[in-house]
């Protein structure tokens, strides 16, 4: 069992940045891929960016590459997303999951566990 919990999530204006944060206890966490992910209302459920157990396999969606980043560090059992020239369609919920192995996916199918997820606004 893995547990996850995001923070760092909040009101920020256009053009703003964040940096989430997620936690992770059970396991060890360098077991797993991590990915993060983002509902916003009346959507799917979104991958944005996922990191193998190393850290040398990351992926990204279309709609963040060149604004957001993610990181992992195993020793502190965190993984990160920065999230830089934030619009307002960024607004959502975030979340970040731990695969079912140690390699870097975007299908959310292949994650076994999930935070509860950090909300971001973006205000324009």
């Amino acid at each position: 069992q893995v547990q996850l919990v995001e923070s760092g999530g909040g009101l920020v204006q256009a053009g703003g940045s964040l940096r989430l944060s997620c936690a992770a206890s059970g396991r060890t966490f360098s077991d797993y891929g991590m990915g993060w992910f983002r509902q916003a209302p009346g959507k799917e459920r979104e991958c944005l960016a996922t990191i193998s157990w190393s850290g040398g396999r990351i992926y990204y969606a279309d709609s963040v590459k060149g604004r957001f980043t993610i990181s992992r560090d195993n020793a502190k059992n965190a993984v990160y997303l920065q999230m830089n020239s934030l619009k307002p369609d960024d607004t959502a919920v975030y979340y970040c999951a731990a695969a079912k192995d140690h390699k870097a996916t975007m299908v959310a199918a292949e994650y076994s566990y999930w935070g509860q997820g950090t909300q971001v606004t973006v205000s324009s």
